[in-house]
């Protein structure tokens, strides 16, 4: 070997005390931090009891997953099957012959009749159907007393031209009869007035009305007329008969000379003297009352007669 070159020896050296400290510090310190990571992974975060008290989660509503394909081919199909069959035939229309058929008129609903009373129990009945037409001055000239009995005796009566003075249907005027005595006995004038108010009681009711009160009670009319021994269905030509009585007075043009008999007075011309006790009735009406009274009885004994 030279003697120039020197080779040191390899010395081992070994960590002092204080370094190993530190390694081991360091070690520990990286154990802890590995535990604590795999601590925070594993455990699940504590509910906030307070944000779920506040915050409303909207409920989901569960999604329905439709398969078209599947609905797809249910309608394919369901074609194929419609295309595959046969139309059904169609019957043959025959067409019949359209009859007209003739629907019947419709007729107005008869009118309902009113139940009549017992002929002793129609006075009320009978003075308030006439009560409608007339007025209250004249329904005081009427003698509302067995007025059907003794209106059918009274027109029977006239019929064979005679006065039933017990069975007057109207009552008796007031004034008495009066004459003027001068060179002739005439009938005084005012004398006609009397009968005015029974005149204008027969006009103030209309043909209809009198016609309609005939048919109304005529049930009741047939059997009183009965009661005196007559058919009750032969009424209407006595009451034709009675009307014709009065129809065929002739209505003088002047006045009529009288002649006194005691407390009495007759006609001094036979020609009227002779005339039925119904017409000379009739006759002391007078002239106008007469003529307006035949006019009312004439369109009345047409009505009937129809």
């Amino acid at each position: 070997m030279s003697e120039h070159s020197s080779v040191e020896p390899r010395t081992n050296k070994k960590p002092s005390n204080s370094q190993l400290l530190l390694a081991a510090i360091a070690v520990v310190a990286l154990i802890i931090v590995a535990v604590f990571v795999l601590a925070n992974k594993e455990s699940k975060p504590a509910d906030n009891t307070k944000f779920r008290q506040d915050v409303v989660v909207p409920e989901e509503t569960p999604k329905t997953v439709v398969n078209t394909a599947r609905q797809d081919a249910e309608e394919t199909k369901k074609a194929e099957i419609t295309v595959n069959v046969d139309p059904e035939p169609v019957p043959d229309v025959i067409e019949e012959p359209v009859t007209n058929v003739t629907e019947p008129e419709s007729r107005p609903a008869e009118p309902v009749e009113p139940v009549l009373p017992s002929l002793d129990d129609s006075d009320m009945s009978v003075r308030d159907s006439v009560a409608s037409y007339l007025s209250k001055q004249a329904m005081e000239l009427l003698v509302t007393e067995d007025m059907v009995r003794r209106s059918v005796v009274f027109i029977d009566n006239l019929a064979q031209g005679k006065v039933a003075k017990k069975h007057y249907p109207v009552s008796k005027p007031a004034d008495n009869f009066m004459v003027i005595e001068d060179d002739l006995i005439i009938t005084d004038p005012n004398s006609f007035e009397r009968y005015t108010p029974y005149v204008n009681m027969l006009n103030s009711m209309s043909t209809a009305q009198l016609v309609r009160l005939y048919e109304q009670y005529k049930p009741l009319i047939s059997e009183a007329y009965e009661e005196i021994g007559y058919n009750g269905n032969e009424f209407d030509y006595t009451l034709q008969e009675a009307l014709g009585e009065l129809l065929e007075t002739p209505i003088p043009e002047s006045n009529l000379p009288l002649i006194q008999e005691s407390v009495t007075y007759k006609y001094a011309y036979a020609e009227w003297e002779q005339l039925s006790d119904a017409q000379k009735l009739f006759l002391r009406m007078g002239p106008e009352n007469m003529k307006k009274a035949k006019k009312r009885l004439q369109a009345f004994q047409r009505a009937i007669a129809n």
